[in-house]
Protein backbone atom coordinates (compact mmCIF):
# COMPACT_ATOMS: atom_id res chain seq x y z
CA UNK A 1 0.00 0.00 0.00
CA UNK A 2 1.16 3.48 -0.82
CA UNK A 3 -0.20 6.89 -0.56
CA UNK A 4 1.12 9.98 -2.62
CA UNK A 5 0.18 13.66 -1.72
CA UNK A 6 -1.29 15.33 -4.76
CA UNK A 7 -2.67 18.81 -5.72
CA UNK A 8 -5.61 19.88 -8.79
CA UNK A 9 -7.27 22.37 -9.31
CA UNK A 10 -11.00 22.91 -9.47
CA UNK A 11 -10.49 23.64 -13.53
CA UNK A 12 -8.77 20.12 -13.92
CA UNK A 13 -11.47 18.49 -11.09
CA UNK A 14 -15.28 19.48 -13.66
CA UNK A 15 -13.40 18.73 -16.90
CA UNK A 16 -16.09 16.69 -18.63
CA UNK A 17 -17.79 16.08 -15.31
CA UNK A 18 -21.16 14.04 -16.22
CA UNK A 19 -23.56 12.36 -13.82
CA UNK A 20 -24.50 9.02 -15.55
CA UNK A 21 -27.21 8.36 -13.26
CA UNK A 22 -27.04 4.37 -13.16
CA UNK A 23 -23.73 4.02 -14.81
CA UNK A 24 -22.09 6.73 -12.43
CA UNK A 25 -20.80 10.38 -11.87
CA UNK A 26 -16.77 10.71 -13.51
CA UNK A 27 -14.64 14.12 -13.53
CA UNK A 28 -11.30 14.85 -14.05
CA UNK A 29 -11.61 13.96 -17.52
CA UNK A 30 -13.37 11.16 -17.27
CA UNK A 31 -10.33 9.27 -15.21
CA UNK A 32 -11.90 10.06 -11.77
CA UNK A 33 -15.03 7.63 -10.61
CA UNK A 34 -16.83 9.91 -8.23
CA UNK A 35 -19.15 7.53 -6.73
CA UNK A 36 -18.05 4.23 -6.83
CA UNK A 37 -20.09 1.24 -5.85
CA UNK A 38 -19.73 1.28 -2.37
CA UNK A 39 -19.59 5.29 -2.06
CA UNK A 40 -23.25 6.86 -0.56
CA UNK A 41 -25.46 8.60 -2.70
CA UNK A 42 -25.04 12.44 -2.65
CA UNK A 43 -26.81 13.51 0.95
CA UNK A 44 -25.26 17.22 1.32
CA UNK A 45 -28.25 19.92 2.05
CA UNK A 46 -28.28 23.16 0.55
CA UNK A 47 -26.33 24.99 3.12
CA UNK A 48 -23.56 22.26 3.63
CA UNK A 49 -22.78 22.78 -0.75
CA UNK A 50 -22.91 26.26 0.36
CA UNK A 51 -20.45 26.16 3.32
CA UNK A 52 -18.46 24.26 0.48
CA UNK A 53 -18.59 26.79 -2.09
CA UNK A 54 -18.39 29.65 0.70
CA UNK A 55 -14.95 27.76 1.57
CA UNK A 56 -14.08 28.06 -2.06
CA UNK A 57 -14.34 31.19 -2.57
CA UNK A 58 -12.79 32.77 0.24
CA UNK A 59 -9.78 30.67 -0.74
CA UNK A 60 -9.82 28.89 2.78
CA UNK A 61 -8.57 24.86 2.45
CA UNK A 62 -10.95 22.46 2.14
CA UNK A 63 -10.04 19.10 4.25
CA UNK A 64 -8.10 16.64 2.66
CA UNK A 65 -9.96 14.55 0.20
CA UNK A 66 -8.50 10.58 -0.68
CA UNK A 67 -8.62 8.76 -3.79
CA UNK A 68 -7.97 5.28 -4.84
CA UNK A 69 -5.77 4.66 -7.99
CA UNK A 70 -7.04 1.63 -10.02
CA UNK A 71 -4.80 -0.81 -12.27
CA UNK A 72 -5.84 0.95 -15.33
CA UNK A 73 -4.36 4.18 -14.34
CA UNK A 74 -7.95 5.99 -13.27
CA UNK A 75 -9.42 7.06 -9.60
CA UNK A 76 -12.55 6.59 -7.80
CA UNK A 77 -12.78 8.51 -4.70
CA UNK A 78 -12.61 6.87 -1.20
CA UNK A 79 -13.48 10.18 0.75
CA UNK A 80 -14.46 13.32 -0.07
CA UNK A 81 -17.69 12.77 -2.23
CA UNK A 82 -20.03 15.02 -0.97
CA UNK A 83 -17.60 17.90 -1.23
CA UNK A 84 -16.69 16.71 -4.55
CA UNK A 85 -19.94 16.89 -6.16
CA UNK A 86 -21.09 19.99 -4.36
CA UNK A 87 -18.23 21.60 -5.96
CA UNK A 88 -19.22 20.18 -10.11
CA UNK A 89 -22.53 20.58 -9.55
CA UNK A 90 -21.75 24.29 -8.57
CA UNK A 91 -20.14 24.83 -11.63
CA UNK A 92 -22.00 23.04 -13.96
CA UNK A 93 -24.65 25.34 -13.07
CA UNK A 94 -27.04 23.25 -10.73
CA UNK A 95 -27.41 25.37 -7.69
CA UNK A 96 -27.02 28.81 -6.82
CA UNK A 97 -24.55 30.56 -4.55
CA UNK A 98 -25.58 33.78 -2.85
CA UNK A 99 -27.93 34.12 -5.42
CA UNK A 100 -25.59 33.94 -8.16
CA UNK A 101 -25.05 30.77 -10.20
CA UNK A 102 -21.44 30.08 -11.56
CA UNK A 103 -22.02 31.34 -15.07
CA UNK A 104 -23.51 34.70 -13.29
CA UNK A 105 -20.31 35.30 -12.14
CA UNK A 106 -17.37 37.83 -13.53
CA UNK A 107 -15.08 36.16 -15.55
CA UNK A 108 -11.74 36.71 -12.60
CA UNK A 109 -14.31 35.02 -10.07
CA UNK A 110 -14.85 31.94 -12.29
CA UNK A 111 -11.06 32.28 -12.44
CA UNK A 112 -10.59 32.16 -8.65
CA UNK A 113 -12.49 29.32 -8.21
CA UNK A 114 -11.52 27.03 -11.19
CA UNK A 115 -7.47 27.92 -9.77
CA UNK A 116 -8.42 26.92 -6.55
CA UNK A 117 -6.26 23.60 -5.77
CA UNK A 118 -7.32 20.90 -3.82
CA UNK A 119 -5.13 18.36 -1.48
CA UNK A 120 -5.33 14.93 -2.43
CA UNK A 121 -3.63 12.01 -0.72
CA UNK A 122 -3.59 8.66 -3.72
CA UNK A 123 -3.89 5.52 -2.39
CA UNK A 124 -2.45 2.42 -4.12
CA UNK A 125 -3.75 -0.97 -3.13
CA UNK A 126 -6.06 -3.95 -3.69
CA UNK A 127 -9.93 -4.06 -3.19
CA UNK A 128 -9.74 -4.93 0.22
CA UNK A 129 -7.54 -1.85 1.16
CA UNK A 130 -9.92 0.54 -0.73
CA UNK A 131 -12.42 -0.93 1.40
CA UNK A 132 -10.57 -0.58 4.60
CA UNK A 133 -9.89 2.28 4.12
CA UNK A 134 -12.69 3.96 3.33
CA UNK A 135 -14.49 2.49 6.74
CA UNK A 136 -11.70 3.77 8.47
CA UNK A 137 -11.38 7.53 6.77
CA UNK A 138 -14.60 8.70 6.86
CA UNK A 139 -12.53 12.12 7.84
CA UNK A 140 -15.20 14.96 6.92
CA UNK A 141 -18.80 15.20 6.18
CA UNK A 142 -21.43 12.82 7.80
CA UNK A 143 -20.53 9.88 9.47
CA UNK A 144 -21.94 6.37 7.54
CA UNK A 145 -24.52 5.00 9.08
CA UNK A 146 -24.27 0.88 9.73
CA UNK A 147 -25.81 0.26 6.42
CA UNK A 148 -23.60 2.17 3.91
CA UNK A 149 -20.52 0.71 5.85
CA UNK A 150 -22.36 -3.05 4.50
CA UNK A 151 -22.94 -1.49 1.00
CA UNK A 152 -18.83 -0.54 1.06
CA UNK A 153 -18.20 -4.35 2.18
CA UNK A 154 -20.31 -6.07 0.19
CA UNK A 155 -20.20 -4.21 -2.81
CA UNK A 156 -21.64 -6.05 -5.94
CA UNK A 157 -24.46 -6.73 -8.56
CA UNK A 158 -27.06 -7.55 -5.78
CA UNK A 159 -26.37 -3.98 -4.00
CA UNK A 160 -26.49 -2.45 -7.36
CA UNK A 161 -29.55 -3.47 -8.29
CA UNK A 162 -30.72 -3.25 -4.28
CA UNK A 163 -29.65 0.86 -4.73
CA UNK A 164 -32.04 1.28 -7.35
CA UNK A 165 -34.64 0.60 -5.88
CA UNK A 166 -34.10 1.47 -2.26
CA UNK A 167 -31.80 3.75 -2.47
CA UNK A 168 -32.61 6.60 -4.33
CA UNK A 169 -34.87 9.96 -4.12
CA UNK A 170 -38.23 9.05 -4.57
CA UNK A 171 -37.22 5.30 -5.29
CA UNK A 172 -39.96 2.52 -5.77
CA UNK A 173 -39.58 1.59 -1.95
CA UNK A 174 -39.85 4.86 -1.18
CA UNK A 175 -43.34 5.96 -3.36
CA UNK A 176 -44.83 2.50 -2.31
CA UNK A 177 -43.69 2.72 1.69
CA UNK A 178 -43.22 6.70 2.41
CA UNK A 179 -46.25 6.26 5.11
CA UNK A 180 -44.87 2.99 6.98
CA UNK A 181 -41.36 3.58 6.80
CA UNK A 182 -39.11 6.50 8.66
CA UNK A 183 -35.63 7.60 7.54
CA UNK A 184 -34.42 8.51 4.18
CA UNK A 185 -33.74 6.18 1.33
CA UNK A 186 -30.21 8.24 0.41
CA UNK A 187 -29.38 7.26 3.69
CA UNK A 188 -30.05 3.92 3.46
CA UNK A 189 -32.35 3.42 5.67
CA UNK A 190 -35.31 1.67 3.08
CA UNK A 191 -32.83 -0.75 2.28
CA UNK A 192 -31.66 -1.43 5.65
CA UNK A 193 -35.32 -1.91 6.72
CA UNK A 194 -36.35 -3.98 3.88
CA UNK A 195 -33.58 -6.62 4.56
CA UNK A 196 -34.21 -6.51 8.57
CA UNK A 197 -37.57 -7.70 7.70
CA UNK A 198 -36.45 -10.22 5.52
CA UNK A 199 -33.58 -11.75 7.27
CA UNK A 200 -34.89 -11.80 10.55
CA UNK A 201 -32.12 -8.65 11.55
CA UNK A 202 -29.82 -11.01 9.95
CA UNK A 203 -28.54 -8.28 7.87
CA UNK A 204 -24.66 -8.87 6.68
CA UNK A 205 -25.36 -12.70 6.85
CA UNK A 206 -27.72 -11.80 3.81
CA UNK A 207 -25.92 -9.58 2.05
CA UNK A 208 -22.57 -11.82 2.36
CA UNK A 209 -24.41 -14.84 1.01
CA UNK A 210 -26.55 -12.91 -1.75
CA UNK A 211 -23.56 -10.21 -2.91
CA UNK A 212 -23.04 -11.88 -6.07
CA UNK A 213 -26.52 -12.39 -7.18
CA UNK A 214 -27.84 -10.44 -10.24
CA UNK A 215 -30.65 -8.79 -8.89
CA UNK A 216 -32.22 -8.14 -5.53
CA UNK A 217 -35.90 -9.38 -6.92
CA UNK A 218 -36.21 -11.71 -3.84
CA UNK A 219 -36.00 -8.76 -1.34
CA UNK A 220 -37.80 -6.50 -3.77
CA UNK A 221 -40.83 -9.21 -3.69
CA UNK A 222 -40.83 -9.55 -0.07
CA UNK A 223 -40.74 -5.65 0.59
CA UNK A 224 -44.14 -4.99 -1.88
CA UNK A 225 -46.19 -8.09 -0.05
CA UNK A 226 -45.29 -6.11 3.19
CA UNK A 227 -46.47 -3.13 2.26
CA UNK A 228 -49.52 -4.02 0.28
CA UNK A 229 -50.29 -6.11 3.28
CA UNK A 230 -50.13 -3.67 5.73
CA UNK A 231 -52.49 -1.48 2.77
CA UNK A 232 -54.72 -3.72 2.42
CA UNK A 233 -55.07 -4.63 6.18
CA UNK A 234 -55.15 -1.00 7.24
CA UNK A 235 -56.65 0.59 4.70
CA UNK A 236 -56.33 3.85 6.51
CA UNK A 237 -53.47 5.57 6.63
CA UNK A 238 -52.06 7.15 10.04
CA UNK A 239 -49.02 8.83 11.28
CA UNK A 240 -48.67 6.13 13.82
CA UNK A 241 -47.93 3.51 11.77
CA UNK A 242 -44.73 5.14 10.19
CA UNK A 243 -42.12 3.08 11.61
CA UNK A 244 -43.20 -0.27 12.75
CA UNK A 245 -42.23 -3.40 12.41
CA UNK A 246 -44.34 -4.55 9.87
CA UNK A 247 -42.17 -7.33 8.36
CA UNK A 248 -42.98 -9.14 11.77
CA UNK A 249 -46.15 -8.73 12.01
CA UNK A 250 -46.67 -9.60 8.14
CA UNK A 251 -44.96 -12.98 9.14
CA UNK A 252 -46.92 -13.60 11.35
CA UNK A 253 -50.44 -12.65 10.52
CA UNK A 254 -50.36 -12.45 6.59
CA UNK A 255 -52.31 -15.61 6.43
CA UNK A 256 -55.02 -14.66 8.58
CA UNK A 257 -58.49 -13.27 6.62
CA UNK A 258 -59.67 -10.06 9.15
CA UNK A 259 -62.55 -7.86 8.73
CA UNK A 260 -60.75 -4.60 7.83
CA UNK A 261 -63.91 -2.59 8.94
CA UNK A 262 -63.70 -4.12 12.22
CA UNK A 263 -60.08 -3.46 12.67
CA UNK A 264 -60.37 0.06 11.96
CA UNK A 265 -63.12 0.52 14.18
CA UNK A 266 -61.74 -0.54 17.08
CA UNK A 267 -57.95 0.74 15.86
CA UNK A 268 -60.09 4.14 15.82
CA UNK A 269 -61.38 3.54 19.08
CA UNK A 270 -58.36 2.76 21.01
CA UNK A 271 -56.89 5.97 19.59
CA UNK A 272 -59.33 7.83 21.23
CA UNK A 273 -58.57 5.90 24.69
CA UNK A 274 -56.43 8.00 27.19
CA UNK A 275 -55.71 5.05 28.61
CA UNK A 276 -53.93 4.18 25.61
CA UNK A 277 -50.66 5.96 25.45
CA UNK A 278 -48.77 4.17 23.02
CA UNK A 279 -50.86 5.30 20.34
CA UNK A 280 -48.31 3.22 17.84
CA UNK A 281 -48.78 0.16 19.47
CA UNK A 282 -52.36 -0.61 18.04
CA UNK A 283 -51.43 -2.09 15.45
CA UNK A 284 -49.45 -4.59 17.44
CA UNK A 285 -52.07 -5.10 19.83
CA UNK A 286 -55.16 -5.62 17.51
CA UNK A 287 -53.40 -8.52 16.08
CA UNK A 288 -51.76 -9.97 18.94
CA UNK A 289 -54.02 -9.12 21.69
CA UNK A 290 -51.08 -8.58 24.07
CA UNK A 291 -51.80 -5.07 26.10
CA UNK A 292 -48.13 -4.74 26.50
CA UNK A 293 -47.97 -2.82 23.06
CA UNK A 294 -50.34 -0.07 24.61
CA UNK A 295 -48.19 1.05 27.44
CA UNK A 296 -51.60 1.34 29.46
CA UNK A 297 -51.75 4.97 31.58
CA UNK A 298 -50.86 3.66 35.35
CA UNK A 299 -52.61 5.03 38.24
CA UNK A 300 -51.27 7.82 39.90
CA UNK A 301 -49.94 7.59 43.12
CA UNK A 302 -52.70 9.67 44.58
CA UNK A 303 -55.03 7.08 43.35
CA UNK A 304 -53.19 4.59 45.03
CA UNK A 305 -53.11 6.37 48.36
CA UNK A 306 -57.06 7.01 48.11
CA UNK A 307 -57.67 3.25 47.47
CA UNK A 308 -55.19 2.00 50.22
CA UNK A 309 -56.70 4.25 52.92
CA UNK A 310 -60.15 2.94 51.49
CA UNK A 311 -58.81 -0.31 52.01
CA UNK A 312 -57.10 0.30 55.54
CA UNK A 313 -54.02 -1.34 53.70
CA UNK A 314 -56.47 -5.15 53.26
CA UNK A 315 -55.68 -6.59 50.39
CA UNK A 316 -59.32 -7.52 49.00
CA UNK A 317 -58.68 -11.03 47.95
CA UNK A 318 -56.51 -12.84 50.69
CA UNK A 319 -57.81 -10.40 53.17
CA UNK A 320 -54.03 -9.44 55.06
CA UNK A 321 -53.16 -6.16 55.58
CA UNK A 322 -49.52 -4.77 54.17
CA UNK A 323 -48.14 -1.41 54.00
CA UNK A 324 -48.52 0.36 51.08
CA UNK A 325 -45.20 -0.29 49.19
CA UNK A 326 -46.02 -3.41 49.33
CA UNK A 327 -49.05 -3.47 47.01
CA UNK A 328 -49.67 -2.92 43.63
CA UNK A 329 -52.54 -0.88 41.78
CA UNK A 330 -55.45 -2.89 39.89
CA UNK A 331 -58.36 -2.24 38.11
CA UNK A 332 -61.05 -3.75 39.37
CA UNK A 333 -63.17 -3.95 36.08
CA UNK A 334 -59.93 -4.92 33.22
CA UNK A 335 -59.33 -2.44 31.19
CA UNK A 336 -60.16 -4.84 28.55
CA UNK A 337 -63.86 -4.88 29.67
CA UNK A 338 -63.92 -1.34 29.90
CA UNK A 339 -62.50 -0.19 33.02
CA UNK A 340 -60.75 3.38 33.14
CA UNK A 341 -57.53 4.12 35.20
CA UNK A 342 -59.33 6.34 37.53
CA UNK A 343 -59.42 6.33 41.20
CA UNK A 344 -63.16 4.77 41.43
CA UNK A 345 -61.67 1.52 39.84
CA UNK A 346 -58.38 1.04 41.43
CA UNK A 347 -57.83 -1.19 44.07
CA UNK A 348 -54.63 -1.99 45.84
CA UNK A 349 -53.55 -5.82 45.87
CA UNK A 350 -50.58 -7.01 47.37
CA UNK A 351 -47.88 -8.07 44.99
CA UNK A 352 -48.56 -11.99 44.79
CA UNK A 353 -52.37 -11.37 44.71
CA UNK A 354 -51.76 -8.92 41.65
CA UNK A 355 -49.37 -11.43 39.65
CA UNK A 356 -51.58 -14.02 40.46
CA UNK A 357 -54.43 -12.36 39.31
CA UNK A 358 -52.33 -11.23 36.42
CA UNK A 359 -51.36 -14.84 35.11
CA UNK A 360 -55.22 -16.09 34.88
Amino acid sequence: MTIEPIKISIRELVDRYEDREEAGVVGYGEKLNIRPPYQREFIYSEKQQEAVIDTVRKGFPLNTMYWAKNDDGNYEIIDGQQRTLSVCKYVAGEFAFDFKYFHNLQPDEQEQILDYELQIYVCEGTASDKLKWFRVINIAGETLTNQELLNATYAGPWLNDAKKKFSKTNCPAYLMGKDYVSGSPIRQAYLETALRWLSKNNIEDYMARHQNDPNANELWQYYRSVIDWVGLTFPKKRAQMKGLDWGTLYDEYHTEVYDTTELEARIKQLMIDDDVTKKSGIYFYVLTGKEKYLSLRSFSEQMKLEAYERQNGICPLCGKHFDIEFMEGDHITPWVEGGKTSSANCQMLCRECNRRKGAR
